[in-house]
């Protein structure tokens, strides 16, 4: 109880120290964030809109956004040690992808603020998970609202310059309203449509975490479930996504799986033997997982990309995200993509046959390195039959399924 107290009084200084600020003046509820706008305590004049969130770790995050349109970003904590005007170096990492070198400055002996550019704001108002490193302290947000809340902020700071501070002091602000879309006939746009797509993941650590591609959840609107082969489906989150490598991270509940992947430790060769599982065609062929075989056929994807493998296993659309597994049962590669048909037809006039490809383990594990990922190595080891590798996957191999937006959902799955 003594903790608590102390953390929510904290923030409350936190928030109202960023300029030696009074407030708040009206009040911002964004899911978990909670605020409104301040002034300046020697001046009396509105300085900027603020609010905060605590997380289970004690930290408190404040983002702000200040009267001259600087987006402000705050750590705070009872546990932190600072000096008063110390500069602290903060790299910060966006789902697992997109990266910033902050420099904050301590406000006082428990809280920094850092100044972020107008890139990095936009990177943490579209992030789901932010790791935030200061010196040997590793900091992991799971972000939520934060979409809603920076253009909240930036609509309270807009109201408070037209109407001043006093005319504020009763208003709950929210985002502005949005101007319906029209269509090129000068109507309502109507809604795209949507309709079931699917792919396949897996589970990659003993916390729930699940590799899939990026492209299997792009789109997805309402819940991402994922079930193992007879299992019930379980709701799963976007914890990171990385869409440049056709990666993206999800998590379900841990007790849902009992075993999980690990990744081979050591480059696979030209001509190994590989296996790929996964759901392709789900609901129109089998609803279990199938098992097709094949070697390594190429380091290197289309126009020598040295991030993919080209294999020769058969793969189809529902195939996307599953594991590509070598001859002991380690994950070798994440099933990416087959090279399009109709595409090489038409340059070449030939029909290619059994060429496609997965994403190499490097590129996994330096996103799952950047998501902070506790994930398993091992060794290879003795050659497995075929049936035992697909028994041990069967544990750790979902099916992956949402309701997409219909451009969406019929790409490269």
């Amino acid at each position: 109880m003594r903790r608590a107290l102390l953390v929510s009084c904290l923030l409350q200084a936190a928030i109202v120290s960023i300029a030696q600020a009074a407030g708040p003046f009206g009040t911002i509820n964004v899911g978990g964030w909670k605020g409104g706008a301040y002034s300046n305590d020697n001046t009396g004049e509105f300085s900027h809109c603020a609010a905060a969130s605590t997380f289970g770790s004690g930290i408190s995050l404040i983002v702000g956004h200040n009267a001259r349109d600087a987006w402000l970003l705050s750590f705070a904590s009872p546990n932190f040690r600072l000096n008063k005007g110390q500069t602290v170096p903060i790299d910060v990492v966006f789902d697992g992808q997109e990266q910033a070198k902050l420099f904050a400055t301590a406000n006082n002996n428990n809280m920094v603020t850092a100044i972020l550019p107008p890139n990095v704001a936009r990177s943490f108002q579209k992030a789901s998970l932010m790791v935030a490193v200061a010196g040997r302290t590793t900091m992991q947000f799971n972000l939520t609202s934060t979409g809603p809340l920076i253009a909240v902020l930036a609509n309270c700071v807009s109201k408070v310059k037209e109407k001043g501070l006093d005319a504020s002091a009763a208003t709950e602000f929210s985002a502005p309203k949005q101007v319906a879309a029209k269509d090129a006939s000068g109507g309502p746009a109507k809604p795209g449509k949507t309709g079931n797509t699917s792919g396949t993941g897996f589970v990659i650590d003993a916390t729930g975490h699940i590799i899939t591609n990026h492209h299997v959840i792009d789109g997805c609107v309402g819940d991402i479930k994922g079930n193992l082969t007879g299992g019930a489906p379980a709701v799963l989150r976007v914890v990171s996504k990385d869409q440049a490598n056709d990666l993206a991270l999800l998590q379900g509940p841990a007790d849902t799986f009992r075993s999980f992947a690990k990744i081979r430790d050591r480059a696979i060769r030209s001509g190994d033997p590989v296996t790929v599982i996964g759901f392709p065609f789900h609901g129109l062929l089998t609803s279990d997982f199938t098992v097709t075989t094949g070697i390594v056929s190429s380091l290197s994807g289309i126009k020598n990309d040295s991030r993919y493998l080209q294999i020769s296993a058969p793969v189809q659309p529902g195939n996307s995200g599953g594991p590509l597994i070598d001859s002991s049962g380690h994950v070798v590669g994440v099933v990416s993509a087959k090279l399009n048909a109709i595409g090489v037809i038409r340059a070449t006039g030939a029909i290619p046959e059994n060429i496609n490809f997965a994403i190499k383990t490097g590129a996994i594990r330096d996103f799952l390195d950047n998501s902070v990922v506790a994930y398993e190595t091992s060794t290879p080891g003795a050659e497995l039959k075929t049936s035992d590798i697909a028994d041990a996957a069967r544990a750790w191999t979902l099916l992956i399924t949402c309701v997409a937006t219909e451009p969406v959902a019929s790409a490269r799955r």
